[in-house]
């Protein structure tokens, strides 16, 4: 039996006991040996396929006992958080807290660490109170708790918007903890905070080993030697502790593999060896997490294949390339072998054998005899033998490890199960002992937090611990007893200042440095007489006060910051507040209760999170780009680009042009200069020489080998004569600038005298080159890559006609072959083999000249679109954390549509919003955002202008010509990923003939989009709008017409109707028990069979609405109306059926629906009738009638008889001819956006790829002669095609445009 304590404890072999999953073989030259070939061994991937084999999704809540539940309030004995399960009507139907603020919580004890999948809620039955927004937080004890994260954020989930409808959410990351919280954020603005809630998931089960930071557990093999190819380790560790020994293993000869935490990150550090023995001289190592000491569970993983190793800390992966020659881990530790008096076998160095039994202790007594044996271990959670290179003040680990494998062996079950294998150091249990810490987070500018002491004690005493990224902020401010004097401690640049003020005099201490480094730092400060010491992290300082006045401690001690409305009474802060945690406050060697704080029952506080630290390190993972050093505050992290080429918020921003074309458009000569071949992307700068001429620009790029090489041939030369070439710049580089020029060319000269080159088409070639392609070439210059030929062969022009190169004729003269290669794909040469040299008269003599190329397919580029239907096309943009787009356009359009690409909520959009106005519209998560330019002068002056975005996680841009950049910064802790899934596609028009009716079911997208599961909850009425954006154009002579309709699960509705005058009647109906709101737009005839363009804007009770280029009219809801659109339903174009919540007017518009055209549909984002035309019969699209696509959103447009064009430039067939001009172009300069857009969409991408999308809408203009309005539905084409005004539109001439 293994006895606790600080003893060696390993338990007796069992019978048959199992070996863990290897293989083994002999190796006759290293002896016994011991492969492990896997990387994820059958045992753990069963272990993995087990966890995800059943369904995780059963109800957790409803079964829970009354006690199970907990909360920060209840607003009576029947709101008790007891009666808050899901579609439970018990009590007063739910919980509801005492006062509904921030502060309130909603708590559920699991009775034991439980996986949890997926959260639901509801309001209170039958009341007016539900939550719409929320938090979770989860804890294995009830105490320190961590918020659910997800994307990289604190994750808001959507709540209720009524009572009783149920809103559940699937978690993307799995929650594994005993206890659950709901934190509500936001609720019904006419009730209050009322919850009914469910958990879904299942039990969790683990192996756990708790360490005390003197105990460890050894792992032995079961052979003398182990070697291993590849390696897969995982475990998951919590602990208090920023350092200490997670895990290590090493070899005689120098290999090791280390996992320990240094500085609250974890670090890798792993030698697979070297033949001069030297410890540490092939040493990789690698630093992944931070804040890993915040007693909450990690996962790490490392995975290795020979050379290759990911190392994964929580869900930041990393991979490195480890150093060396070899790619075996030996872990063959060499050593004496002792017998302890409890009869287990331990390695032990001899020189080491001393000082090792006394750091055990008596508990070890003595060992009874030692033999020459080898023994090959694993250590977990510390290093116990002194001497090694691996051990010199490294501090065991404290905490809990939780399912560590090694090459599938479940290590912590078999020392739980007390197999032979293991041997255990100390005291290790096996369930993890949580530390009884209540830490503070101080959020913002107003939070502070007042413990009492006390007063008139000769001796003051408190200590307390922080963590912060800022480098100023107030600590602690006390008054004296009776006034007598001031305590204050405050960060200042990093630096701790402790200044007391007594009287007349002042005394302070400044220590520490770097202390806003996110680490915890301890701060114990006593004050007795006249004297002030400080303890920082341990090591004192000290200061006297001159007075002989005996200095009396307070009664109120504020942490972090003053209440806002005291002034110079108790607290005054002319430092600014503290942002960050505190914790293990003691004041008078009293703890201080911060629960009893929570629960206002002792002290006072101010926008503080109790019991969790909620500290972010914004640098990790890092997202300054191409090397920029990244710092950061509270709030948000600062990008250092000095010293990388880069500009910007993220070092994005290139400072150096892509091409030698670029530089001379912006007024250079010629000389050298950096270039940037692929922009913002990964790829360094690099130095090359510019040509800039009249004629051209030509970049030269020399290499390492300028002048001629010359040979001398001798029968003893036996293996061809191999030269190399290095240019300034990288292969990949290179290959970069080669694919956007236009051409490029090398030249290749071969001088000769009895030395072959190429020999005959059909031999063996003497002498070849190899290009950046890594591929033998056997043509030579002026020549084909199919042609075994030089340019004479081509030219037939060589000195014998039976071969195809001069020099191959072998003539005892000098003669050459000269040419230039302008294979770009085979470009630059890296090496010529020249072969022909062993004959004692054979001479040569090769040159390869500098690689010269000209154009730039990024700068001259143009497309024209003069159809709706034309578009380009490209892969999705796939900038999800950063990128820049730019372009040149010209139009003489009124407005239109750029680029865009949307996914199931994201989205961007660039727009000609207005003659005068470029808008550039994004949404990450956090709701649509716009950034605006407005110039003084008109864009759409057909002549070239200017457009750049930009979009990252800190911020967003958009700078039109030369006019200032706009910029928007991204929120604190928003969403930042951009998650695109279409490909960009032109909003084409349509045609709806009486009858078709296009409906768009919000319930189906809005489902998808938040991953809502359909056999948990059925309905899906919780999409509430307080803003919509709406934009359409539309062309018709048919009134009444209902032209939009949105409705909603409670019998509200928004419409906009064409009355039987031609006028516009936008129309509100937010209360199903009040009458709508109906504004009118009079004075304008709109069913003039011309095409014109609406925008309604809603936010609120305000409503916006423009009608072509006209100013924007502004009307109001009533003040009494709901300024919410609840369950909103679906979206509807044309014939709305199914029509019973139709009122009277609306009924009558309805008959016929809508007939006419109907273009660049946009709703909050969404394009349904681009939907509807590309996907008719799929969800979340119905399509009825007949619907049919159109380019009759154009003004010159002759209704659907046309003929589509198509541009397609990637994951589209069809072929282009290129270079050939295109003509007989229909042209209309007031209908394409980009009569021309040009010279560079260059899309520079953080991640992969280049992608754009050009599009355009044309808003036509008005014309006051009102046409009769048609008595009957005629045929669509028909009824617009018959009116003058739209034929008045036809009048077009020819453009030519080139791609």
């Amino acid at each position: 039996m293994c006895r606790r304590g600080p003893t060696w404890c390993a338990a007796e072999r069992s019978p048959g006991s199992p070996l863990p999953p290897s293989a083994f073989k002999m190796d006759s030259f290293t002896g016994v040996r011991l492969y492990f070939a896997l990387s994820l061994t059958a045992s753990l991937w069963l272990n993995i396929a087990t966890a995800y084999s059943h369904n995780c999704d059963s109800h957790l809540v409803s079964d829970l006992l009354w006690w199970a539940f907990n909360s920060s309030s209840e607003f009576s004995s029947s709101h008790s958080p007891g009666y808050a399960k899901l579609n439970r009507r018990d009590g007063a139907g739910g919980w509801s807290p005492l006062e509904s603020n921030k502060y309130q919580w909603l708590q559920m004890d699991l009775g034991e660490r439980t996986e949890i999948t997926a959260v639901a809620t509801q309001g209170r039955y039958g009341s007016s109170d539900w939550v719409t927004r929320y938090l979770l937080m989860f804890s294995d004890t009830g105490r320190n708790w961590k918020q659910y994260r997800q994307e990289d954020s604190i994750w808001a989930f959507t709540g209720n918007s009524n009572a009783d409808t149920v809103v559940q959410h699937k978690l993307q990351n799995s929650i594994k903890a005993r206890f659950l919280r709901f934190i509500p954020l936001d609720w019904n603005p006419n009730g209050r905070i009322g919850m009914r809630v469910e958990l879904y998931g299942c039990s969790y089960k683990s192996d756990v080993a708790d360490f005390n930071g003197k105990s460890s557990i050894f792992y032995r093999f079961n052979q003398k030697s182990i070697t291993t190819v590849k390696d897969a380790i995982s475990l998951k560790f919590k602990t208090m502790r920023s350092d200490g020994m997670v895990l290590h293993g090493e070899g005689h000869q120098g290999d090791y593999i280390t996992l320990e935490l240094k500085k609250s990150k974890l670090s890798l550090e792993i030698n697979l060896g070297d033949r001069t023995l030297q410890a540490g001289s092939e040493h990789t190592s690698i630093r992944l997490g931070s804040l890993l000491d915040d007693q909450h569970w990690h996962y790490v993983a490392v995975e290795r294949n020979k050379k290759q190793v990911n190392f994964t800390v929580d869900a930041d992966t990393q991979q490195i390339q480890t150093k060396g020659e070899f790619d075996f881990l030996d872990l063959d530790y060499e050593g004496k072998q002792f017998e302890s008096n409890m009869g287990q076998d331990i390695v032990i160095e001899p020189e080491s054998y001393t000082a090792w039994k006394q750091a055990l202790g008596p508990a070890c007594a003595t060992w009874e005899h030692e033999e020459d044996l080898n023994a090959e271990m694993l250590s977990i959670g510390g290093i116990p033998i002194p001497g090694k290179s691996m051990t010199s003040l490294r501090k065991n680990f404290h905490g809990c490890i939780e399912n560590l494998y090694y090459n599938g062996v479940n290590i912590i079950d078999l020392a739980k199960r007390h197999k032979p294998q293991i041997y255990i150091v100390g005291n290790i249990t096996f369930s993890c002992t949580e530390p009884h810490i209540v830490p503070v987070t101080f959020m913002t500018s107003i939070s502070y937090l007042l413990l009492s002491g006390t007063p008139q004690k000769e001796e003051l005493s408190l200590s307390f611990q922080f963590r912060t990224w800022n480098k100023d902020g107030l600590l602690l401010y006390s008054k004296l007893h009776k006034a007598s004097g001031v305590v204050q401690i405050h960060l200042s640049d990093g630096k701790l200042r402790v200044t007391v003020h007594k009287s007349m005099n002042q005394a302070d201490i400044i220590t520490g440095v770097n202390l806003n480094d996110g680490q915890w730092h301890s701060i114990h400060l006593t004050t007795r007489q006249n004297r002030v010491s400080v303890l920082l992290n341990g090591e004192a300082s000290s200061t006297s006060l001159t007075t002989q006045t005996l200095m009396y401690s307070g009664s109120r001690y504020y942490f972090g910051g003053c209440p806002g409305y005291i002034i110079d009474a108790e607290c005054s802060n002319t430092i600014g507040p503290f942002q960050g945690c505190m914790r293990l406050f003691s004041i008078d060697d009293q703890p201080a209760n911060l629960i009893l704080v929570q629960q206002g029952l002792q002290g006072n506080f101010s926008d503080l999170q109790i019991d969790l630290c909620g500290i972010v390190d914004r640098c990790l993972p890092n997202y300054c780009e191409h090397g920029g050093e990244c710092s950061q505050s509270w709030n948000s992290f600062y990008c250092d680009c000095t010293g990388t080429g880069y500009t910007g918020a993220t070092c994005h921003n290139s400072r150096y042009k892509q091409s030698c074309e670029s530089y001379k458009h912006t007024g250079n000569t010629s000389g050298f200069f950096s270039i940037d071949a692929d922009g913002s992307g990964p790829q360094a700068p690099f130095l090359v020489y510019c040509n800039m001429t009249e004629d051209g620009t030509w970049t030269i790029i020399q290499h390492n080998s300028m002048r001629e090489t010359r040979l001398q041939g001798s029968p003893n030369v036996d293996r061809p004569y191999i030269a190399s070439f290095n240019y300034s710049a990288s292969m990949k580089q290179l290959r970069t600038m080669i694919s956007i020029m236009d051409h490029c060319e090398q030249e290749i000269a071969y001088h000769c005298k009895n030395s072959r080159l190429l020999n005959t088409p059909d031999g063996a070639p003497f002498t070849w080159w190899i290009g950046s392609s890594n591929e033998k070439q056997t043509y030579w210059g002026n020549s084909r890559p199919e042609l075994q030929k030089c340019a004479c062969g081509l030219e037939e022009s060589c000195l014998d006609t039976k071969y195809q190169c001069n020099c191959d004729a072998d003539r005892d003269e000098w003669t050459n072959d000269t040419g230039f290669l302008s294979h770009k794909d085979h470009l630059p040469v890296i090496q010529i083999v020249v072969g022909d040299i062993n004959k004692t008269n054979s001479e040569a003599a090769f040159k390869l000249g500098p690689l010269w190329c000209h154009g730039d397919g990024n700068y001259w580029n143009a497309a024209s679109f003069n159809t709706e239907s034309s578009y380009l096309h490209f892969p999705t943009f796939h900038g999800e954390l950063s990128a820049d787009i730019t372009f040149f356009f010209k139009t003489t359009a009124s407005s239109g549509v750029f680029l865009e690409n949307l996914g199931i909520k994201d989205f961007i959009r660039i727009e000609l919003n207005s003659p005068m106005e470029v808008l550039f519209s994004f949404d990450v998560g956090n709701g649509p955002s716009e950034i605006t330019v407005k110039s003084s002068t008109h864009l759409n002056n057909n002549q070239w202008h200017y457009v750049r975005v930009e979009r990252n996680i800190k911020e967003a841009s958009l700078q039109v010509d030369q006019l200032p950049r706009k910029i928007q910064e991204a929120p604190a802790d928003g969403h930042i990923h951009l998650q695109l899934n279409s490909q960009l596609f032109v909003e084409v028009s349509a045609l709806f003939e009486a009858g078709t009716s296009v409906t768009y079911n919000f319930h189906e997208s809005y489902g998808m989009a938040r991953n809502i599961s359909t056999h948990l909850s059925a309905i899906y009425s919780d999409l509430t709008l307080s803003r919509e954006n709406i934009a359409f154009s539309f062309r018709t002579t048919h009134v009444p017409s209902l032209l939009l309709y949105v409705d909603s699960y409670y019998q509200e509705h928004m419409a906009v109707v064409l009355c039987r005058n031609g006028s516009l009647q936008i129309r509100y109906k937010l209360d199903n028990d009040k009458g709508a709101n109906i504004f009118s737009i009079d004075g304008r005839r709109l069913a003039n069979g011309q095409l014109h363009s609406v925008k309604i804007d809603r936010e609120g009770r305000d409503v916006s609405v423009q009608i072509d280029q006209f100013l924007a009219l502004r009307f109001n809801l009533s003040s009494g109306t709901d300024a919410e659109f609840n369950g909103v339903k679906s979206l509807n174009l044309g014939k709305v059926t199914g029509n019973g919540g139709l009122d009277k007017v609306l009924r009558k518009a309805n008959m016929w629906g809508f007939i006419g055209c109907l273009s660049t549909v946009q709703f909050n984002g969404i394009a349904p009738l681009k939907a509807a035309l590309r996907l008719p019969s799929s969800a979340p699209i119905e399509v009825k009638g007949r619907l049919s696509k159109s380019r009759c959103g154009i003004s010159g447009s002759t209704g659907s008889r046309t003929v589509t064009t198509v541009h397609p430039l990637a994951d589209h067939t069809g072929t282009i001819e290129e270079g050939k001009l295109l003509t007989n172009v229909i042209r209309s300069d007031s209908a394409v956006i980009g009569g021309v857009i040009a010279v560079v969409i260059f899309v520079i991408l953080s991640i992969v790829a280049v992608m754009g999308r050009l599009l355009y809408k044309h808003k036509g203009t008005y014309h006051t002669n009102e046409t009769k309005r048609a008595e009957y539905a005629e045929p669509t084409d028909t009824t617009l095609k018959n009116n003058p005004n739209y034929q008045d539109t036809l009048s077009e001439d020819k453009k030519e445009y080139f791609i």
